[in-house]
């Protein structure tokens, strides 16, 4: 306020801008009080609940409460409530799943929370494969393995030539830049490119054909539409797991390739493995992507 005559009944706090004083007037006491209350609740608060931090840990309060014992607490529960879906899962015969629609919804969304937890890194998150890295993409129809859902089942659980499962998949292609001339990869490779229906060279791809039925039939077949046995690919199709360029095909046949996908079952990966319910759930889930046969 600004000094007059008159003597001002509430004193002042001593600043004052351009002859405009600032009065010292009281807080509300209503204010106040809630203003104390509030300190009381904050120190009771700390008290009950965890709050001061210490060397491995957090006061823990006189309440007991966690977030974590809740979190896992609900984690149980849920646990729990699907225990006997999954117990029947682990024993399903999967040629028989879609007999029990209830049992397949439920294999089928448990199945994608499974892909994506510990498939996804690889496959994608839509399951499109990474053909830089040789994955596989798994909507399509085109199976080194074999598409059926047990077939599948059988692949998640005992993976790609890895040492773990003794059941692994296995197969090994010779890194034929080691045994042929480079002018004998080179027709090769257009003997692959003329059967697959991409544009390559008629005289090499002549040639290659000889070169073709002298190294390849064995794994690929006589006619390149390749042998699950050994998991060899189909050579006559647009689906190439590393690329089938001209440059790509050349790669491969020069220094093979030598993919390796994990074991997953627990019985081979006892900490971080899956159960069979889980590799039965995401079977089923890859099944149903639209490329299992």
């Amino acid at each position: 306020m600004t000094r007059n005559d008159k003597t001002p009944t509430v004193q002042t706090t001593g600043h004052e801008w351009d002859g405009i004083e600032e009065l010292n007037n009281p807080l509300p006491r209503w204010w106040l009080w809630v203003f104390y209350a509030t300190i009381v609740w904050g120190i009771w608060y700390t008290i009950a609940y965890p709050a001061w931090p210490m060397i491995s840990g957090a006061t823990a309060g006189y309440l007991g409460f966690s977030t974590r014992g809740d979190v896992a607490t609900d984690i149980a529960a849920a646990e729990e409530a699907r225990s006997g879906l999954m117990e029947k899962l682990a024993a399903v015969d999967l040629t028989q799943l879609p007999q029990d629609p209830d049992l397949q919804a439920f294999a089928v969304s448990a199945g994608a929370s499974v892909f994506r937890a510990n498939c996804a890194q690889c496959h994608g998150a839509g399951a499109a494969g990474n053909m830089s890295g040789g994955f596989p993409n798994l909507l399509d129809d085109d199976w080194l393995w074999g598409g059926s859902i047990t077939d599948v089942a059988a692949t998640v659980t005992n993976g790609v030539r890895n040492d773990s499962s003794p059941d692994a998949r296995w197969s090994q292609m010779p890194a034929f830049g080691e045994m042929l001339e480079p002018a004998d990869i080179d027709a090769v490779v257009n003997h692959v490119l003329a059967i697959s229906g991409q544009e390559h060279d008629a005289a090499l791809a002549e040639k290659g054909a000889q070169v073709f039925a002298d190294n390849c039939t064995g794994c690929h077949g006589e006619d390149g539409h390749g042998m699950r046995e050994v998991g060899a690919p189909n050579l006559t199709d647009a689906v190439w797991l590393y690329g089938g360029t001209p440059e790509k095909l050349k790669e491969t046949v020069t220094y093979a390739r030598f993919g390796i996908m994990p074991a997953w079952s627990e019985q081979f990966r006892p900490a971080n493995g899956l159960s069979q319910a889980e590799i039965n759930a995401v079977a089923a889930y890859v099944h149903g992507l639209g490329g299992g046969e």
